[in-house]
């Protein structure tokens, strides 16, 4: 049987499961489409959010970022220590205070229809950021495991999504998730063990990645991270396990990961989903042991897909020089076909040479007069971040059946957080807008209409958008984490822990934090249509005390709470009910499940 064969009956297999889960969980009622009913159980809306957290940035493009060394582990730390962050501080109380959506509590807490506005937009911009992202990482897996197009992948899992979300709202988005997360963990775990297997002996990737690789035989056995830091540093690429260079800009990008987490709409929704606050908590524990399975297990993953892809370009040895392009292995060729893999022979030598060219770097200057020495005139072979998980059963030979399983498993990870984000929005126009703001009389089949309606604007729009995104995967949500950090996190924070904080205070803060953080963001990844901006992009050397854009998300939250508490002051206080209210949020005393709108 054909590896395509192999692909498609576990992508098929999964689909039909998502579409025969969406069919069985079909929202009835805008209860169910927002929050499920409000009556998950515990153990399944944990599954559920690690599913919806564990997006294609997870499964598909952390690793990748994590092949390339220590420098990219705050990834792996800021959305740990953010999901932390969200189940301490925010989820039970925001639980408690019964509404559906993110822009239901504002409006509320801050008595002001010009908050709620403010906070659907924040919403707004943070997912449909996000989502870019999701329908990126989709195209790619589509296009390497069902043979289209990146463009036709996107089209695909628009239309897969579709169907299970718009018609299955919450309750068949949580079900699914369910089934996806199963999918996801499974696929990502198998192919981990056999790689570690393969180069470690030891079964468990996390230990594996600290042990010995004795893929060479136990006469030449040295630790695993060793024999990669060799192995790149004889390239001209630092040391895999180098100290990052700028300490603050990690600080900041870790910090903005955290507090983004913490601020994700759609994260935050599912804690609606459970009978009463208590759940909520023990729907935060499971999903953190959940979430642990697979991220203690990515660092290993990028460890050593890194040390693999390096060895099968440079089999014998850089010393030995390259592979000929002629005999480049399969998993060269099938990437090659989606545009995600490219080779130039830049010397005319038939060869693939790899290494670090990029003028500049200590690193790469040090190894210049090496690679000229040796006729190597440039880097030859550029290979997408964003493919490292997904190729790695191939570059290790590993059998059909876990290349399928890592096929479904990456698609299940993009489509799992996309239906997730895309509920988030549809909520927040249809019931914040829509039934709040503008048409409070609307009726219930109305308003689910609605929402499906604009469930299928924010797919077409995020599938237009996921075709030309702003970076790969994992780039693409920081900049979604950023903004979110820097809007919505500090607005809930002081809504919860603040008497003090008025209406005026909290859209001043909200208005100043988003525009802080985009004019940051776009004028420094240069996409202002402005004279001499598209010069900043990507020049660390410009950026204001070495801050990245994808790291000024938590200066944008600074800037959030200053103007926020500074108008607060300087205008009168909130009224005695609302600071009551925020009393009986902070301390417990009973509730229900969600009220009906």
């Amino acid at each position: 049987m054909s590896q395509f064969a192999i692909n498609l009956i576990f992508v098929g297999a999964s689909f039909a499961l998502y579409f025969g889960i969406a069919i069985w969980a079909r929202a009835g009622s805008t209860k169910e489409f927002y929050v499920a009913g409000g009556g998950v159980h515990p153990v399944a809306n944990g599954m559920a959010t690690a599913a919806d957290w564990m997006s294609a940035a997870s499964f598909i493009s952390m690793a990748g970022l994590l092949s390339a060394g220590y420098v990219n582990s705050s990834f792996l730390m800021g959305w740990t220590g953010g999901y932390v962050l969200l189940a301490m501080l925010l989820a039970p109380y925001l639980r408690k205070f019964g509404k559906f959506t993110v822009p239901d509590f504002i409006g509320d807490r801050f008595y002001s229809r010009g908050a709620r506005l403010v906070a659907v937009i924040c919403l707004i911009v943070a997912s449909v950021t996000y989502v870019i992202g999701q329908m990126a990482g989709a195209g790619v897996a589509f296009a390497r495991f069902l043979e289209v197009s990146n463009t036709a992948g996107i089209w695909i899992a628009a239309g897969v999504v579709f169907f299970y979300a718009v018609f299955g709202g919450m309750k068949g988005i949580t079900y699914t998730q369910v089934a996806q997360y199963v999918v996801l963990i499974v696929a990502y775990t198998i192919p981990a063990v056999f790689i570690s297997l393969q180069l470690t002996g030891n079964p468990l990737p996390m230990f594996g990645m600290f042990g010995d690789y004795t893929a060479e035989g136990a006469a030449n056995a040295v630790p695993l991270l060793e024999k990669l830091d060799l192995v790149v540093r004889d390239l001209g690429f630092r040391d895999y396990t180098a100290d990052v260079d700028n300490k603050l800009n990690m600080l900041l990008f870790t910090l903005s990961l955290m507090i983004g987490t913490a601020g994700l709409p759609h994260v935050i929704i599912r804690f609606f989903t459970v009978p009463k606050v208590a759940d909520a908590r023990w729907s935060a524990g499971w999903a953190l042991i959940f979430i642990a399975l697979l991220y203690l297990t990515a660092p290993a993953v990028g460890s050593m897909a890194r040390l693999n892809l390096i060895k099968t370009v440079y089999p014998a040895g850089v010393e030995q020089d390259a592979l000929l392009y002629a005999d480049r292995p399969e998993w060269v060729k099938t990437w090659e076909e989606t545009g995600l893999v490219k080779y130039e022979d830049k010397n005319a030598d038939g060869r693939i040479q790899m290494y670090n060219d990029k003028a500049g770097s200590a690193e790469a200057d040090a190894f210049a007069a090496t690679a000229e020495a040796r006729g190597w005139n440039g880097n030859e072979l550029v290979v997408n971040n964003d493919i490292l998980v997904l190729a790695n059963p191939e570059i290790a030979q590993l059998p059909g059946w876990v290349i399928g399983l890592i096929a479904a498993g990456g698609i299940a990870a993009a489509l799992s957080t996309a239906a997730g984000l895309l509920l988030a929005i549809s909520s927040a126009i249809s019931h914040d807008l829509i039934k709040t703001m503008i048409n409070p009389n609307i009726s219930e089949k109305g308003e689910l209409t609605a929402a499906r309606i604009s469930m299928g604007v924010a797919i077409l729009v995020a599938t237009y958008l996921g075709l030309n995104p702003p970076g790969f995967a994992a780039q693409t949500v920081a900049l979604a984490f950023g903004i979110a950090g820097a809007s919505i996190f500090p607005a809930l924070m002081m809504g919860i822990f603040s008497k003090r904080v008025n209406n005026k205070g909290a859209v001043a803060g909200m208005v100043a934090g988003l525009t802080a953080t985009l004019v940051y963001i776009f004028t420094f990844l240069g996409w202002f249509f402005i004279p001499g901006t598209a010069t900043l992009a990507n020049t660390p050397d410009n950026w204001i005390l070495g801050i990245s854009p994808l790291s000024f998300g938590a200066i944008g939250a600074m800037i959030n709470f200053a103007v926020a508490f500074a108008v607060s002051y300087m205008t009168d206080e909130p009224p005695v009910e609302i600071q009551e209210l925020v009393e009986s949020v902070r301390y417990p005393k009973g509730a229900g499940a969600a009220v009906d709108h």
